[in-house]
């Protein structure tokens, strides 16, 4: 592991330390590689995940920027979670700066209606 990704796992535990996801506010955490974004709901109580998105799965449709797929991951993801009756969750930004492609999946998700 080279130094970016150490600091950013140590970021990680820091905030994981602070935060927790439940049945009720599920825990909204983001990845992202070099190519793609994905964004999970997880219930830590259980340690299940809730649903998941990613721009993976439309990768010979993707079709604008990288930042504009990632607010499109973050309104899919606040309409599954109203499926399933979610309306509030806790953003996990998962080490990353909140900007961005991060930054893009939770004002996606917010125009979707989640609050966080």
């Amino acid at each position: 592991m080279n130094h970016k990704e150490s600091t950013r796992a140590r970021r990680h535990l820091r905030i994981r330390a602070k935060i927790s996801g439940t049945s009720q506010t599920p825990r909204l955490v983001v990845f992202r590689s070099n190519l793609h974004t994905y964004a999970q709901m997880i219930n830590d109580e259980d340690g299940k995940v809730l649903l998941a998105s990613s721009d993976a799965k439309v990768k010979g449709k993707m079709v604008g920027t990288k930042v504009e797929s990632a607010k499109k991951i973050g309104t899919e993801v606040a309409k599954l979670a109203k499926e399933k009756g979610i309306t509030k969750c806790v953003f996990d930004r998962n080490g990353y700066k909140y900007h961005g492609r991060v930054k893009a999946v939770a004002e996606g998700a917010r125009e979707g209606g989640l609050q966080f």
